[in-house]
């Protein structure tokens, strides 16, 4: 029970019960003659003030005898001892002593205190919830994540375990429905599953997708060869924001979709679809039927259609720091840091050279090889290309990368062929002409650009593109990439265009020996070329009717972990860079570029 105290300011203040000393009298406790009570009232206040921030000490009492009260009239003795009052201090205040000469005062305990306190309660739940809130990150999330990587590490056994590179490839073992998805689409056209290669072989088709179902959705683990990412691409500095839910399917193609829509501290979202880990290839003919965005005439927006090697994740930094774009296997000077300043270069060095001291079950997938991640584009569309004397239309370019670099970015020029050389050649797409950027401080661009028909746009029409190659060392064949407009050539390179370079002191690069994965996004950013945001229009639409893969029939690799170019442990091994895309390099990502030799001196 509470009491309450008048300070000397005459302000309410709570008091607290004091300690308890057994019943201070009896309840039938009645005022004794008036002439007792006055001597009481008196004996008290000729005492020392007694402070009430001191009343739960407890009084010190003298071993006087029994003192005696009136109690109903009668002379009664009190059960407990009282104080002294020349000997022992005070164990009671004013008010107690007012309150206990009170005939109504009610000694008994509150029969209200199992009443809901709401601050209590608050307090209560408050202190729950943190404590459950520490038990999930320090149990639950843990937990979660090492079940995910199981999920995963599972996913990727099953991936590797399809046997893609058998010539008659199976049913994916994860089904989106009911009895898998067919690696060839059922929908792709008997006419349409072959192809005639540069050297008059007749390649066949080996993966396809139409995208004829509506309404796909491609987030982790909808579709087993399609991703739909979801990061910011800092790489490139994009004003986008990837986003799944800007990626599907509708009217018979794939759908990607720019709106003006805040994302993450960005203004624009759009999408980004990978097939990494999950589908690859090593050389053939790919190709997609694309309507680009527009309109034509207004420069800012960049569509691409391209290929990365499967040890980098595209959108995750971490993962291509010192593999991107390096396509070499030699052990020289283009394996070093800045490529020890022979050229101008900002990259790493190459993370996985030819030659690396250390444990090659960790650091090398396969050991006395060289590794990368090239490059190699169908496609990026930039609008308001004026390179063509006007900017009324866009433009394509189709290009691959490379490290190490040539003496300047310079490519053999030699070896390298311009086929469209005149406007309307290809339909009434413009003349194909060679690309002014060749490079920079982390990459070497061998490109050309063609200029496109201004109805190819915003779903009107739509026409093919394409690349073809045959990789490095590859037996009996010369390596080569050719790209292609509507089943044209427009330009062509050998490998021997990034041959031996003296200059810079490099040796053969080579046309990609990597499992490539595909990449279609649709993006926008400064670091491509102007974007002119006030005409641009919100939300504009990437459409892709289909992508079809066609290889030669004693070559046929669709594999992401090809036994000759293993990824699959290499990943596993090094998880952590090809999950999270926020980390930037691959120490942030908690390891270290292993030790090498030029002189095979480890």
């Amino acid at each position: 029970m509470a009491f309450r105290w008048k300070s000397s300011k005459g302000m309410a203040i709570p008091f607290t019960k004091l300690p308890s000393y057994g019943s201070i009298v009896d309840e039938s406790y009645q005022s004794p003659p008036a002439a007792r009570h006055q001597s009481h009232r008196s004996l008290y206040h000729s005492t020392t003030y007694y402070s009430p921030f001191t009343y739960h000490a407890t009084p010190r009492l003298s071993l006087s005898s029994v003192s005696n009260r009136w109690v109903n009239n009668r002379l009664s003795t009190i059960s407990q001892p009282v104080f002294d009052n020349e000997k022992d201090e005070s164990p009671y205040s004013i008010d107690l002593l007012q309150d206990l000469d009170d005939p109504d005062f009610d000694t008994s305990y509150p029969s209200d205190w199992m009443k809901p306190n709401i601050r209590g309660w608050g307090n209560t739940l408050s202190l729950l919830f943190l404590l459950l809130s520490l038990l999930g990150v320090f149990l639950i999330l843990p937990l979660a994540l090492a079940i995910s990587k199981e999920a995963n590490d599972r996913r990727a056994a099953q991936e590797k375990n399809n046997g893609y590179n058998s010539t008659s490839p199976p049913t994916t073992t994860i089904p989106t429905t009911p009895g898998g998805r067919s690696i060839i689409d059922p929908d792709t056209p008997a006419q349409e599953r072959t192809r005639t290669s540069y050297y008059g072989e007749e390649w066949k088709l080996v993966f396809s997708d139409e995208f004829n179902n509506d309404g796909r959705t491609f987030y982790p683990g909808d579709d087993p060869f399609w991703e739909a990412v979801d990061l910011h691409y800092w790489l490139t500095e994009d004003l986008e924001w990837y986003s799944p839910d800007m990626v599907t399917t509708e009217g018979g193609s794939l759908k990607i979709t720019m709106a003006n829509m805040p994302t993450h501290n960005l203004n624009y979202r759009s999408g980004m679809l990978q097939s990494w880990n999950k589908i690859c290839f090593t050389g053939g003919l790919l190709e997609v039927n694309v309507s680009l965005p527009g309109p034509p005439d207004v420069s800012g927006f960049w569509p691409g259609v391209w290929t990365l090697g499967n040890l980098a994740r595209a959108g995750h930094g971490a993962s291509t720091d010192g593999v991107w774009p390096y396509s070499y296997d030699s052990c020289d000077t283009g394996v070093t840091p800045n490529q020890s300043f022979t050229t101008k270069s900002f990259i790493p060095g190459q993370r996985i050279n030819r030659c690396m001291c250390g444990s090659p079950s960790i650091d090398n997938p396969y050991p006395g090889k060289g590794r990368g991640a090239p490059e190699m584009d169908i496609l990026e569309a930039a609008g308001a290309d004026d390179k063509f004397g006007h900017g009324t239309s866009g433009s394509v370019s189709q290009s691959a990368q490379f490290a190490p670099f040539d003496y300047h970015w310079l490519a053999n020029r030699s070896e390298i062929t311009i086929s469209n050389k005149k406007s309307k050649t290809i339909g009434n797409n413009g003349k194909t002409i060679p690309n002014t950027f060749q490079g920079n401080e982390y990459q070497q661009a061998v490109s050309c650009l063609t200029q496109v028909d201004t109805s190819m746009y915003d779903g009107q029409a739509y026409q093919t593109y394409a690349f073809e190659y045959v990789p490095s060392n590859t037996a009996g064949k010369q390596a080569y990439v050719r790209w292609l407009v509507n089943g044209q050539e427009t330009w062509r390179m050998y490998d021997e265009a990034v041959g031996p370079n003296n200059k810079s002191q490099v040796w053969q690069r080579l046309i990609s020996v990597e499992p490539m994965s595909i990449i279609l996004n649709f993006g926008m950013s400064t670091a491509f070329g102007p974007v002119d945001l006030s005409s641009l229009i919100f939300p504009s639409y990437m459409y892709v009717d289909y992508i079809r893969l066609y290889q030669s029939p004693d070559r046929i690799s669709v594999d992401c972990d090809p036994e000759d170019y293993p990824t699959a442990e290499y990943i596993k091994n090094h998880y952590n860079a090809y999950m999270n895309p926020n980390l930037t390099t691959w120490e942030q990502a908690g390891y270290s570029f292993p030790t090498y030799s030029l002189n095979s001196s480890c």
